[in-house]
């Protein structure tokens, strides 16, 4: 037996729910990801705190066709936040 699959048969790492997150190889969203990971840095890893950077983050890759473009209520954002209004 291999050892790539030794190693391959004791992992647990399972894919992500939204399949896959093609890397940004041209640094198209690099901005935005500098951005979000300062927050998180200055907040000491909260990411609640970081909502407007995860969000412009996440529209910069939508935008870029790095990952499907999704609503917002999908990934886990308000009408509030994503500028829509909310129903009374």
């Amino acid at each position: 037996m291999s050892s790539l699959s030794t190693f391959s048969s004791r992992s647990n790492a399972k894919p992500p729910q939204k399949g896959s997150f093609p890397l940004d190889h041209d640094n198209e969203c690099k901005e935005f990801m500098i951005k979000y990971m300062q927050c998180l840095r200055v907040n000491k890893k909260d990411a609640h705190l970081c909502r407007l950077e995860s969000k412009d983050y996440l529209n910069c890759r939508m935008q870029n066709n790095l990952m499907l473009k999704e609503d917002w209520k999908k990934l886990g954002f308000t009408d509030k936040e994503s500028g829509k209004k909310e129903n009374p």
